[in-house]
């Protein structure tokens, strides 16, 4: 029998111009299109060639224009500051055009690049907004990412202007960023005009003579900014990933294809309507702090949180549950890491009785795999729908997700459900380049063209996107994640590409392992990956941190885990090492550095990667491979 989803995804896969046509219609256009889809200039696809608008009239002025204006737009909510603010979509409004008006007054013009490098404050988003009024190009850079990680990507986009804050919070730590900044200007070829400078009142920086201004003084001269016409395939901004070459990759997003994709991803995939509360914890220095914590639901004419916190120490692991009863969240979006963090101190989920989550109606996770246990400890915990879908920065949006808005599917644990409307996902052998049968391995691919919303190409460098994304599966977009479509349609992302470990000549999946391991009940988190063996090629090794008031001897826990991963997937799996770390080593974002831990166990030399969390974990994860035999002898 079919359903909405059935008919909406059979139609934008056999008429796509048609479905995003419909769903482009609720958009504030100032020219129509004069064609949905133009694929004149294969394998580059734009869409809406020919129509203009702005994405930041659509996000913020058309709803002041339309009745919203006392609507609250943004709650930021800073538990490391003791701050909640409210910006309704008036003053963002006029908050918006003023530092419009501040770039504009330095010379900031329509296709001008602006780097914001900002802590998780509204001016942040504010900033984001401000270049999409006047037509600029935003590329945000995490706020403390180091020096050397910044000059890269000043070389790259070559901004006029820099908007800075003079420090950022990690819980109870100021981290300042002025001399990040200047360091990284040092380093770069690029020099940026101008920079602006918001002083925060935990720590001022010193202004550089002639180059910085101060964010505060600017804002009070400002004469405010109207909002200027773009064409629908103009980049809206920059956003840079990391490269296997180190050079990062800096995707790009156009205006209209964004526009039109992420105010339509809120009914269909979260079931969310404008005015209702929407709360993606994550920053705005990653992707998904772009679309979902400051576009998609500002398009919609929903009200976002800005949260500058962490779901475990600010002050508790019951942070979240305040926000969501506090600020009467409907749908929340983050990472699986944040919940198991939560559940690490918080086993019970005692903390989650002290609040009324009555409002609570969804629970969306993505970034990485959803383990079962993490999975199965939410839904029993919240009593609401936990949601796994999938997507990349490169996306923009989700590929797969059990969409809300059309039709709430069954979940199979382990499955992030069915590709979304638009894309075409099919899983391809990585030699032969054909279809694998259903419940087989391949490579995860999409076939072109890609939906709106998706990366166009990379900035300035349309040869390394198709080198990048098209060239190995050609008329196919190349996921690097591997996985498989079982026989009723459900996808299922096992690991990147390079996680697929070949043990003596079988191709196993390290994330099947890891959703054995982290089924233990000791088990907060964990991870699994190959390392180098002389006889088998690759064999697998097991991390495991351990939940809080465990108590049990470490070794009976790890050879649980071993017999474990032995008695689910066979002796095939070679499954013999895991050890008990205290934490393993992650980005900022919350992903966990499988590559620099297989350098280290491979005996390899690596550069710690500037987005870790902690470098310390890194001595720690030696310190423990030392103690089942590996990391022995690494070149330093």
């Amino acid at each position: 029998m079919t359903n909405a989803y059935d008919l909406a995804f059979e139609r934008s896969i056999n008429d796509p111009e048609g479905y995003w046509g419909e769903a482009a219609e609720d958009i504030v256009w100032i020219k129509r299109w004069d064609k949905v889809l133009d694929g004149s200039n294969l394998p580059f696809y734009r869409w809406f060639v020919g129509g203009v608008l702005n994405t930041c009239y659509n996000a913020v002025d058309h709803h002041v224009a339309t009745g919203r204006g006392d609507q609250p737009a943004i709650i930021y909510d800073s538990p490391v500051t003791n701050t909640i603010k409210t910006y309704t979509y008036s003053q963002l409004q006029q908050e918006t055009a003023s530092f419009a008006g501040v770039l504009k007054a330095q010379g900031v013009e329509k296709g001008d690049r602006v780097i914001i490098y900002m802590p998780m404050i509204p001016e942040a988003a504010i900033a984001m907004l401000a270049c999409a009024r006047i037509g600029a190009v935003h590329s945000v850079v995490f706020g403390g990412f180091a020096a050397n990680e910044l000059a890269t990507r000043i070389n790259d986009a070559k901004p006029k202007v820099m908007v800075s804050a003079s420090c950022g919070i990690e819980v109870q730590r100021v981290i300042p960023y002025k001399p990040l900044l200047d360091g990284a200007i040092e380093m770069a070829k690029s020099k940026p005009q101008k920079c602006i400078i918001l002083q925060r009142p935990m720590l001022k920086s010193e202004l550089t003579p002639g180059r910085d201004l101060d964010w505060q003084e600017a804002m009070a001269s400002a004469k405010p900014a109207d909002c200027v016409p773009v064409a629908a395939t103009d980049p809206l901004y920059i956003l840079y990933t990391s490269g296997t070459t180190g050079e990062p990759k800096g995707v790009v997003r156009d205006n209209g294809g964004h526009a039109v994709a992420l105010k339509w991803s809120m009914k269909t995939v979260y079931n969310v309507d404008a005015g209702e509360v929407y709360w993606a914890a994550s920053d705005v220095g990653w992707v998904v702090g772009h679309s979902y914590i400051v576009y998609a639901p500002l398009l919609k004419g929903c009200t976002t949180i800005l949260f500058e916190g962490k779901p475990v120490g600010t002050p508790d692991a019951g942070v979240f549950w305040r926000v969501i009863s506090q600020h009467r969240v409907s749908t929340m979006f983050t990472a699986p890491t944040a919940f198991r963090a939560i559940k690490r101190e918080d086993p019970k989920g005692e903390l989650i009785k002290k609040y009324d989550l009555s409002k609570f109606r969804a629970l969306f996770l993505a970034g990485e795999r959803l383990d079962p246990d993490t999975l199965k400890w939410a839904r029993g915990h919240l009593g609401v729908p936990v949601i796994d879908h999938w997507w990349q920065t490169e996306t923009g949006w989700a590929i797969c997700a059990n969409c809300l808005g059309l039709h709430d599917f069954d979940i199979k644990e382990g499955s992030p459900t069915k590709p979304a409307p638009g894309w075409n996902l099919k899983v391809l052998d990585p030699e032969s380049k054909q279809p694998v049968k259903a419940g087989d391995i391949g490579a995860l691919v999409v076939k072109l063209p890609l939906p709106p919303g998706a990366l166009p190409t990379l900035w300035n460098n349309d040869k390394r996107f198709v080198e990048s994304y098209l060239e190995e599966f050609e008329g196919y977009y190349k996921t690097a994640d591997a996985g498989f479509i079982d026989s009723d349609g459900y996808a299922f992302v096992m690991s990147r590409t390079d996680d697929i470990i070949n043990v003596a000549g079988h191709r196993l999946s390290t994330g099947a392992m890891e959703e054995i391991l982290s089924d233990h009940p000791d088990v907060a988190e964990c991870a699994v990956l190959g390392v180098e063996d002389s006889l088998k090629g690759q064999v697998p090794v097991g991390f495991v941190v351990l939940k809080a008031g465990v108590k049990r001897p470490e070794t009976e826990i790890v050879a649980e885990v071993v017999k474990m991963v032995r008695d689910r997937i066979g002796p095939v799996a070679s499954f013999k090492k895991a050890t008990v770390v205290k934490r393993l080593p992650k980005t900022r974002s919350g992903k966990i550095l499988r590559g620099t831990i297989q350098k280290i166990a491979d005996n390899k030399a690596f550069k710690t990667p500037a987005t870790i969390d902690d470098p310390a974990i890194l001595g720690e994860i030696e310190a423990a491979l030392n103690t089942i035999g590996l990391a022995g002898s690494r070149p330093k």
